[in-house]
């Protein structure tokens, strides 16, 4: 049997260590570029200077974000550590791209309401959820009707950044929609098992441990797709998928432009939103980081820059002098 090709090897590999399929396709599509770049030649005959080389390509002439040059190390390192088994002497000596701190955009109160008053119907809960939660774009879509606890009020989070699981709160003002939600998402699912479908994406192993109880509404989307479509990692497997990330995007972005809100409004801007006015409302930031799950409270703390009244909450000695 023939060897498969080397980008199909680092698919391979990059499943074994179970990342995502977005993860997958980044650093395969780096890894190409990277090979591109040195003309199709082999990466085991490839060293240090040919790597500085392809990322000074990508900082000077493409002017990628210094995010962006890191992440295509990281594929080019993931490809020669994992899957090509090499040691590199040399990766210490690599210069990596030191990245920005920026100041998040956050919304005020006022504004976050004309965002959700302008927001199509069908994509209004999946936002409110974003603010409402503090939850990234893929956790809020990735979230399943088990994952809902309208008794205690959570809202866990399973394989959130870094693969790491978490609950945060669930707003009170959410429940009757989510309710109305689980319903809608119920009705849909008792139309798959008629079809012979209704069976949730789950990793191998537990989908193999359920059986047929991965059927149960417990698995399900709590947004899912319109459409039912074959697993591109398991041929044969058909599923409905959650809804599509972009249809979100451009749904809140749009909002933001309808309610004249001159600001770059995205997903992200509702977490950051939910984070700075929590702060503002008086939580302990040790909590906030825990809602949203940063691994040190050293990145939440980017947010008393951006509460209420300037920068850090001070006053400007102008307003004093003013008086």
């Amino acid at each position: 049997m023939s060897q498969p090709r080397l980008l199909d090897q680092m698919r391979q590999v990059l499943r074994l260590h179970h990342y995502s399929l977005e993860t997958e396709k980044a650093c395969v599509l780096w890894a190409r570029r990277f090979i591109l770049f040195n003309g199709k030649k082999h990466p085991r005959d490839l060293g240090k200077r040919e790597v500085e080389a392809f990322l000074t390509y990508l900082a000077v002439k493409r002017a990628v974000s210094p995010s962006t040059q890191n992440l295509a190390l990281a594929a080019v390192l993931f490809l020669y550590q994992k899957v090509l088994e090499i040691e590199l002497p040399w990766l210490d000596d690599v210069v990596r791209a030191k990245p920005k701190k920026r100041i998040p955009v956050v919304l005020s109160v006022d504004e976050v309401r004309a965002l959700f008053q302008h927001i199509i119907p069908s994509q209004r809960l999946v936002a409110q959820m974003l603010y409402g939660s503090g939850l990234r774009l893929m956790e809020g879509l990735r979230l399943r009707v088990g994952d809902l606890d309208f008794d205690r009020m959570p809202v866990r989070v399973h394989g959130g950044k870094g693969g790491k699981d978490r609950t945060t709160v669930l707003s009170d003002f959410l429940v009757g929609p989510l309710h109305d939600q689980v319903a809608s998402v119920a009705k849909l699912h008792e139309r798959d098992l008629e079809l012979g479908l209704g069976e949730a994406k789950l990793p191998v192993a537990l989908r193999r441990k359920l059986g047929k109880s991965s059927k149960e509404l417990y698995w399900q989307y709590l947004f899912p797709s319109g459409n039912i479509s074959e697993d591109p990692r398991a041929p044969g497997y058909i599923y409905r998928w959650h809804a599509h990330r972009s249809s979100v995007r451009k749904a809140v972005t749009r909002a933001a432009r309808r309610a004249s809100i001159n600001k770059r409004v995205t997903c992200h801007t509702l977490r950051h939103s939910f984070a700075t006015h929590l702060l503002e409302l008086g939580t302990d930031i040790r909590t906030i980081q825990n809602l949203l799950g940063h691994s040190s409270v050293q990145t939440t703390m980017i947010y008393t820059h951006v509460v209420r009244r300037g920068a850090l909450g001070a006053r400007s000695p102008l307003d004093v002098q003013a008086r």
